[in-house]
Parts: C-alpha cells; sequence; structure tokens
C-alpha cells in the first residue's frame, strides 16, 4: 500500500496552472506528479467555485473577512448586553444593602 502524498496549496496551483495555462493534459500531469487523475478534477472545481466568492467580494477581499466582522460585531454586542446586565445588578445590590442597613 502506498503512502497518500500530501501537496501543498502552492504545489496544486502550479499544477492547477499547467493545466489551464500551457493546456497540458490532465493525464500527463498525473503522471508528472504521481497524484491520481480525479485529484486533479477536484481541485479544478474548487479552483472554480472559490473563485466566485473572490470575486464576488468586495475589493476581493474573501468573504470569509466579512463573516468574521459579522461575528465580532455579535460578541461586542453581547458583551455590551453582559455589562448592562452586570451593572442594573450591582445597581440593585446596592439599593438592598442600603435598605438593610436602614439608609434611605
Amino acid at each position: 500500500m502506498s503512502q497518500r502524498k500530501h501537496l501543498t496549496p502552492e504545489q496544486k496551483t502550479i499544477i492547477l496552472r499547467e493545466l489551464l495555462e500551457n493546456q497540458v493534459p490532465i493525464s500527463q500531469l498525473a503522471e508528472r506528479y504521481h497524484i491520481h487523475v480525479n485529484d486533479i478534477y477536484r481541485w479544478k472545481k474548487q479552483l472554480f467555485e472559490g473563485a466566485a466568492i473572490i470575486l464576488k467580494s468586495k475589493a476581493g477581499k474573501p468573504q470569509q473577512s466579512s463573516i468574521q466582522e459579522r461575528k465580532i460585531d455579535q460578541l461586542e454586542k453581547k458583551l455590551i448586553q453582559r455589562d448592562e446586565v452586570i451593572s442594573e445588578i450591582v445597581q440593585e445590590n446596592i439599593e438592598l444593602k442600603k435598605n438593610i442597613n436602614g439608609e434611605n
């Protein structure tokens, strides 16, 4: 049984560039780099699916950053709400202590 070959994204890009720009047949690429033809087809599909996301987003920024920004905004809102609740609880605690001690 042979070991799986793990290629870096840069290596996959080089292979896909050869396929698309130099029009090298997939069978030759698979043989040259000792990978399965189906892997190249899968990478090509992923490339084109990912390209749509990149081209759709603002100024070439990946859509991932906008998702992270939304998450950050949600977490900041939660922190603000938490601080407000803590403030209310502390205020109620102060009022209760004043009432217990007989202060008004």
